[in-house]
């Protein structure tokens, strides 16, 4: 591993913490700023996931997220495969949120899946692929019962 790939790895994480730090504070603006113009986002592994362009996703995050009153996401074990200036990045998420209206936290977990590209600006996604791998204590099933 050269210092230029140990830097890269550096970077990307920091995109990768900047997108838990957007989604769980709200700001979409910085969410968007860790994708291109053209990325395609899709969350559609998840109980109530949508597929779609950057900015269609931003417009559905921030309707979807009215609902959610606490949330934190943590990102680790991050795995990079290097193709000069584009990257496939896997990472293992674990999110415990609160939803309005429910009393008990419901957690998820799963894997993103990244292919991340080096701008002018820095690394950015220009795929997301959520692999949601289990959600417990869903509002779908809250309001199923």
């Amino acid at each position: 591993m050269d210092v230029q790939e140990i830097a890269d790895r550096f970077e990307i994480a920091d995109v990768l913490y900047r997108y838990s730090r957007a989604v769980d504070t709200k700001d979409w603006d910085l969410w968007r700023s860790v994708f291109t113009e053209d990325a395609v986002v899709d969350y559609s592994s998840a109980p109530f996931g949508k597929a779609g362009g950057r900015d269609e996703i931003a417009a559905w995050l921030e309707e979807s997220f009215a609902f959610v009153t606490v949330s934190q996401h943590f990102i680790t074990n991050i795995e990079y495969r290097f193709d000069g200036d584009r990257a496939e990045v896997r990472a293992m998420f674990y999110n415990p949120m609160q939803f309005a209206g429910m009393t008990e936290l419901s957690t998820c977990g799963g894997n993103y899946h990244h292919s991340m590209v080096r701008t002018e600006t820095g690394w950015r996604s220009r795929r997301l692929l959520e692999e949601s791998l289990w959600f417990v204590n869903s509002p779908l099933q809250a309001n199923s019962d």
